[in-house]
């Protein structure tokens, strides 16, 4: 598959050209109504729960799934964008929850990551049990790497169509390093600033179990990696996590379509989220990367959706 050296995404107006607009004004202005989700909690066999929105259609035919971002959820802005976009060409939207993004704690003694690809095969598992016929992933950020991570770490049911992915953390390690440079250091704020109370309520629910001495002193996504995600969830330390939930240590695995749209000038990602050279060679995977679109932003002029959602589109329906 190619390497799409010239992408087709326009040349924004000039505030939007530059990286952080692009990235911020998306996230924290752009107002788009929540669409009319219909709830469902799943248990899982671990004993926990996922919270799953759906908005149906009558067919079974078609149905995309939507994966958020790390500290986002089902109804953040540039996914009600995207489940629009589809849901009004016909396709059956479920927009999923992380455990601790949809609204409540989840139960058991973990949280989410980008490696959490049993969480992404219980809901896949779910929408083939369902009987829908044509699967399509979209995944935003961490929800990108999500989409990768099962693509080449499961062997997909072929009712699973494709992926598709924008501002995707290819390399874990080199974004946690490109957020520690100034200004980028104002994202990983925006974060610790819902992820320390989480923290707090998991120590609260498993006494002795968290390093709670460590909550309100991590400055950088180095210690959050360290300290709790790799500490929870069976990972010897960050570096293994970096390694072991990083997309690039799978990408060549992957044996089903994608497509991953990573901009330029997206300040989350670090120069190893660009394996040009990689996706030249790659049988199935795709890789644009357009001059601007910031992180998850990719704005459009005259129109409420973004044109992430557009060229998801493009890709889909010659799939």
């Amino acid at each position: 598959m190619p390497y799409i050296e010239h992408s087709s995404y326009p040349k924004p107006n000039f505030l939007n050209r530059n990286s952080h607009y692009s990235t911020i004004y998306p996230a924290k202005f752009k107002q788009y109504p929540v669409p009319n989700y219909t709830r469902e909690k799943i248990t899982t066999d671990d004993g926990d729960f996922l919270n799953l929105d759906w908005r149906f259609q009558n067919s079974k035919d078609k149905l995309v799934i939507l994966f958020h971002g790390l500290e986002g959820d089902s109804k953040r802005t540039y996914l009600n964008s995207c489940s629009d976009y589809f849901y009004n060409k016909g396709y059956t939207i479920l927009a999923w929850n992380h455990r601790t993004c949809g609204g409540e704690m989840n139960d058991t003694c973990r949280l989410y990551h980008h490696g959490s690809i049993d969480d992404v095969h219980r809901v896949v598992e779910k929408a083939i049990q369902e009987n829908y016929q044509q699967i399509y992933l979209i995944g935003y950020s961490m929800g990108g790497a999500l989409v990768l991570n099962y693509l080449g770490n499961y062997d997909i049911n072929n009712r699973v169509k494709c992926g598709v992915v924008f501002s995707a953390p290819i390399s874990l390690k080199s974004c946690a390093d490109t957020l520690k440079v100034f200004p980028n250091t104002v994202y990983f704020k925006n974060f610790k600033r819902t992820l320390a109370p989480k923290f707090k309520a998991k120590a609260e629910q498993f006494p002795g179990v968290l390093n709670e001495e460590m909550i309100d002193k991590i400055k950088t996504f180095d210690e959050v990696d360290e300290y709790f995600t790799a500490a929870l969830h069976g990972y010897s330390s960050k570096e293994d996590y970096y390694h072991k939930a990083s997309p690039a240590t799978i990408l060549d695995h992957i044996k089903t379509p994608c497509l991953v749209v990573n901009a330029a000038n997206d300040p989350f990602l670090g120069k190893d989220c660009y394996p040009t050279e990689r996706f030249k060679k790659h049988q199935f995977c795709t890789f644009e990367m357009p001059k601007y679109g910031g992180h998850c932003g990719f704005p459009l002029e005259n129109t409420k959706h973004s044109w992430a959602e557009v060229r998801a589109w493009e890709f889909i329906k010659n799939i």
